[in-house]
C-alpha cells in the first residue's frame, strides 16, 4: 500500500534521550538539595543542560542540522500537570494546570490561546546559534511537549513517570493529559517536527532560554543553557549505513517504533503500519522509530543520528533489535500484547451489569483521490483514514480461539467487574487469517464499517473493509474515566497474532483508538462512475451490534466531502469539520 498521498503530521515525535545518560552531571545539582514542598501552586520548573557539549551530524544527503542540543525541562517538589481538552468540534482547544493548595489537588485554568492544538506548548523554547566570529547564524523557537522522551534526574525520583509518552496531534484528538513526573526531566527538542538547519562543519555556541510567557506562567527562572555545538560532515556512504529512521526501517511499522520490527506487509492498518523510508521517523538519539499509540503517518523520515545510528546498524548486523532496556522511557518500548486465556470459556454466556466499553468514531481524515495503486486508466478511488476509539469506562477486550483444523477463531467479548475481575462473556463472532501482502495479521469481523453517502444521506458506495486486527494506535482523549495512558497491543507486530496462533487476544483499551487507511481497491471507495456533488464519508462502529457497549447511538461520524473532476482526474474538496480544518 501506498500512503504517502497524504502529508499531513499526525503523530508527535519523542525526543531523544542520548543526553538522559549523561544527565547525572547535571543531576548531582539537584539531588543535593533535599525534595522540599515549593510554592504551593505548582512544581519547581528549571531548564537544564545535560552536558555543556553536543557533536552533531550534518548529513551531506539530508536538507540540514537537526538541533537536539540535550536540553530539559526539570520538575521538582511537585510534577508538571497539564490537562488538554475541547468540548467538541465546534470549542476551541484549553488547557489547565494541576497545582495544590493546602495539599489538595486544584484546577487551574491557564489564559486562553496558550495552546492552539495538542502537539504541545508552541514557542517554548527560543534557541540562537552563534559561530566562532559571535555572529548569530541561528535564531528560531521550539513548541514543546513534556511528555517528551523523558529520565530520572536524581534516584530517589519515582522509578515509572505515570504520564504518556507522547502528544497526540490527530486533528481530531478529544483530550490529551501532559506531565513530567516529580524528579524527571523531559527534553525540550522538538524531534523531526522541527526544521532542519544550514550549519557548515565547524565550532558554534547555542544559547537556549524559557519563552517569557511560559517563565512567567510557570515561574521558571530565566537561566539560559549554554551548549558548545560541533558540527562535522558525514555520507551515508562512510560505512556506517543509513541513518536511524531510513531504509532499515522500511519493513517496521512507522506508527509505533523502531522496536517494533514487524515482518514487511502490514500496511493494511494506516499509514502509522505501513513503513516506507518516506514514513518512518523517529526521535534522532533515542534509537526509536516513530512513538506508538500516538497517531498516524505518514511522516518524513527522521533525522540522522549518532551514536544511535552506528548502534542499530551493528545490532542489525548480530541479529538484534534495538529498543528499550528496563528503566528506558524514550518510547520505543514495544508494548507488549495481553495473552488470551488459556482456553476458551465455559459455563453459560452473560452479559453482566458491569461497566463496558462505549465505541464512538472520528470524522475521516486524510481524505484524497487515489489510483488505488492499481494503474488502470479511468479508474478513480477516494481513500480516507478512520478511527474507532473506545470512550469507556471499560476496556473492549476480545479473544479468539480457534478449533483444530479450522481456518476462523471462534470470537468471545469479555465483562469484568470493578476490581478486574472477568465476571462474563459473550460470543461476537468470528477472527480470520488475512494472508494478502499489506495485512498477514488475524482480522476480527465486523468491527467497523465505511460508506460513502449521497447528500439525502442514502448509500452511494460502500467500502469492503469491515474486519480488523485492534490495535491502539492513537491517544484519542485521555482525559475521560478510565483512561489507560500506558496501553498494551500497540502495534500489529504483537497484537494481531500470527498464521499459527491457535488464540488471540485483541484489545481497544480506554482513551485510544484504532486508524485504518483505506487505500486499496475494495477498502477506499470506487468513485469511477459516482456523480459529481457533495456527499458524506460515514464511519460506522459496531455496525452488526454484536460487541456490547454503554451507548450503541454514537457509534456513527459523518465527514462531508465535495467530488468534482472528470475521470481520471477526479477531485475533493474536504471543508472544515466544525473547527477543524484539516482534510
Amino acid at each position: 500500500m501506498t500512503t504517502s498521498r497524504t502529508t499531513r503530521l499526525r503523530r508527535p515525535l519523542l525526543a531523544g534521550t542520548t543526553a538522559v545518560a549523561a544527565m547525572a552531571v547535571t543531576a548531582g545539582l539537584i539531588a543535593a538539595a533535599p525534595d522540599q514542598a515549593t510554592a504551593a501552586t505548582g512544581p519547581k520548573l528549571s531548564l537544564i543542560a545535560a552536558t555543556d557539549s553536543v557533536t552533531l551530524t550534518s548529513w551531506k544527503e539530508e536538507p540540514g542540522v537537526y538541533l537536539d542540543l540535550g536540553t530539559y525541562l526539570t520538575a521538582e517538589g511537585r510534577p508538571l500537570e497539564l490537562k488538554v481538552t475541547r468540548k467538541s468540534y465546534k470549542d476551541p482547544v484549553t488547557i489547565t494546570q494541576t497545582v495544590y493548595e493546602g495539599g489538595k489537588a486544584k484546577t487551574k485554568t491557564l489564559p486562553k490561546g496558550t495552546v492552539k492544538d495538542f502537539s504541545g506548548l508552541p514557542g517554548f523554547a527560543e534557541v540562537t546559534v552563534t559561530d566562532k566570529a559571535g555572529k548569530k547564524v541561528v535564531s528560531r523557537t521550539e513548541n514543546f511537549c513534556p511528555n517528551n522522551a523523558s529520565g530520572r534526574v536524581r534516584p530517589d525520583a519515582p522509578s515509572t513517570s505515570k504520564y504518556p509518552e507522547s502528544c497526540p496531534t490527530n486533528a481530531f484528538t478529544l483530550g490529551s493529559v501532559w506531565g513530567i513526573e516529580k524528579g524527571w526531566a523531559a527534553n525540550t527538542y522538538a524531534g523531526s517536527y522541527t526544521q532542519p538547519v544550514k550549519l557548515a562543519a565547524g565550532a558554534y555556541t547555542a544559547k537556549i532560554r524559557v519563552a517569557k510567557k511560559y517563565r512567567d506562567l510557570f515561574g521558571i527562572a530565566d537561566k539560559p543553557a549554554t551548549v558548545k555545538v560541533t558540527v562535522e560532515e558525514r555520507s551515508w556512504e562512510d560505512g556506517t549505513g543509513a541513518p536511524a529512521g531510513r531504509s532499515a526501517t522500511a519493513g517496521e511499522h512507522a506508527g509505533h517504533g523502531t522496536a517494533h520490527q514487524a515482518p514487511t506487509g502490514h500496511t493494511g492498518h494506516g499509514p502509522g503500519h505501513a513503513a516506507t523510508p518516506a514514513q518512518a521517523a523517529a526521535p534522532v538519539t533515542s534509537g526509536a522509530g516513530p512513538s506508538y499509540n500516538v497517531g498516524h503517518g505518514p511522516l518524513k523520515a527522521a533525522p540522522p543520528a549518532l551514536p544511535w545510528a552506528l548502534k542499530k546498524l551493528q545490532a542489525a548486523r548480530a541479529g538484534m533489535r534495538a529498543g528499550d532496556a528496563a528503566g528506558q522511557t524514550d518510547g520505543s518500548r514495544k508494548a507488549p500484547a495481553l495473552k488470551p486465556l488459556s482456553k476458551r470459556p465455559t459455563g453459560k454466556p452473560s452479559v453482566p451489569d458491569v461497566p463496558k466499553p462505549d465505541l464512538r468514531s472520528l470524522p475521516a481524515y486524510g481524505i484524497t483521490i487515489s489510483d488505488g495503486d492499481q494503474n488502470i486508466p479511468g479508474r478513480d478511488y477516494l481513500a480516507f483514514s478512520a478511527n474507532v476509539w473506545n470512550a469507556g469506562p471499560a476496556q473492549l477486550v476480545v479473544d479468539g480461539f480457534r478449533s483444530p483444523g479450522k481456518a476462523k477463531m471462534d470470537a468471545f467479548q469479555y465483562f469484568y467487574d470493578a476490581k478486574g475481575k472477568q465476571v462474563g462473556y459473550t460470543p461476537t463472532g468470528t477472527m480470520e487469517w488475512d494472508p494478502r501482502p499489506g495485512h498477514v495479521h488475524w482480522h476480527f469481523t465486523d468491527f467497523a464499517s465505511y460508506r460513502l453517502l449521497k447528500a439525502d444521506k442514502k448509500e452511494a458506495v460502500r467500502s469492503g473493509k469491515e474486519a480488523f486486527c485492534l490495535a491502539n494506535t492513537d491517544a484519542v482523549d485521555y482525559t475521560v474515566k478510565n483512561a489507560n495512558w500506558h496501553p498494551y497491543n500497540t502495534d500489529l507486530s504483537t497484537a494481531c497474532g500470527q498464521e499459527n496462533s491457535i488464540s488471540v487476544r485483541e484489545v481497544l483499551d480506554v482513551g485510544s483508538g484504532d486508524t485504518y487507511t483505506q487505500d486499496l481497491p475494495g477498502q477506499s471507495f470506487d468513485i469511477t462512475d459516482v456523480p459529481n456533488g457533495t456527499y458524506y464519508i460515514q464511519v460506522l462502529a459496531n455496525p452488526a451490534k454484536r460487541l456490547k457497549e454503554t451507548n450503541l447511538n454514537n457509534n456513527s461520524a459523518l465527514r462531508k466531502v465535495v467530488l468534482g473532476g472528470e475521470p481520471g482526474k477526479r477531485t475533493v474538496t474536504v471543508p472544515a469539520h466544525d473547527l477543524v480544518n484539516a482534510n
